[in-house]
């Protein structure tokens, strides 16, 4: 097939459409990263600037100045990780027995957790608070990644996985060799598990790093303010220094970025692995 026969009206659309989508896509992130290095007065040009100046240094200090940045970047990090930790471990462990065992009530309970899903995120926001007040939580890192340590999300996720992807005689061999429960699980199926634990990872990794709402209901000092809380505390309506907000917004991104990068390796990994065995 020559050149001129491969490049037809279609493809040369469908190419076109494509590269428009990544461009649009593309463009806020370069843009934080632009605006992070330029002047206040700068990003206000018209046309704004497009390409990296000189002021990344001095957004930076500013910033600093304004927030203990390092420090809420570092609760934003130990959230993430924390909240990323419990919903494996947690929703794999809820996944399994709803995928394996069998239990009275088990319909209905799944039936609750899915259901679940479709309530508005809002809902929680004032029986959240309540119970974090009731056990003394406010203003404490694990009022923000306790509530959320089992997700509806990862269990139904782990539970589908488990269930389709695990055969069930491997689980009853595992047994009949005198493992308990807790080994086959460990020994068996969450080495299996790779696809799933990384696409969840990466959920709530993404979602804990970004949470908004559950910082401002119960963080009350600066310093343990996530980064979100934080650089919002930075705008002001007639004097936010948008070259700081900028840089820490592109700060904030980079552990985003190395988390896609080192969960979509594992995700191809273990899809290769559980093609290969």
């Amino acid at each position: 097939m020559s050149r001129a026969e491969r490049l037809t009206p279609a493809r040369v659309t469908t190419l076109a459409l494509v590269f428009a989508g990544v461009i649009l896509l593309a463009a806020p992130f370069w843009f934080t990263f632009v605006f992070a290095t330029q002047a206040r007065a700068d990003i206000f040009a018209s046309p704004p600037p497009v390409w990296f100046g000189t002021h990344f240094l001095m957004n930076l200090q500013l910033l600093l100045e304004r927030l203990p940045f390092w420090r809420n970047l570092g609760m934003s990090l130990y959230v993430a990780t924390m909240a990323t930790a419990l919903n494996l471990v947690l929703c794999a462990l809820a996944g399994y027995a709803f995928a394996v065992h069998e239990f009275a009530g088990k319909k209905i309970l799944f039936a609750l957790v899915v259901g679940s899903m479709m309530l508005p995120s809002f809902l929680n926001m004032i029986p959240t608070f309540m119970v974090m007040d009731l056990l003394g939580w406010i203003d404490e890192p694990r009022a923000l990644y306790v509530p959320g340590a089992a997700g509806a999300l990862g269990i139904f996720l782990m539970r589908q996985y488990i269930g389709s992807a695990i055969p069930r005689d491997l689980i009853d061999a595992a047994r009949m060799d005198g493992c308990g429960e807790l080994r086959t699980f460990w020994s068996v199926v969450l080495p299996l598990c790779g696809p799933a634990l990384g696409t969840l990872g990466l959920i709530t990794f993404i979602n804990a790093w970004n949470n908004f709402v559950g910082p401002l209901v119960v963080m009350r000092s600066v310093d343990h303010y996530t980064v979100p809380l934080a650089l919002r505390s930075m705008q002001s309506p007639n004097n936010t220094e948008w070259g700081a907000l900028m840089a820490g917004s592109a700060i904030a991104m980079l552990p985003l970025l190395v988390a896609f990068v080192f969960s979509a390796r594992r995700l191809v990994a273990g899809l290769t692995a559980g093609a290969v065995k």
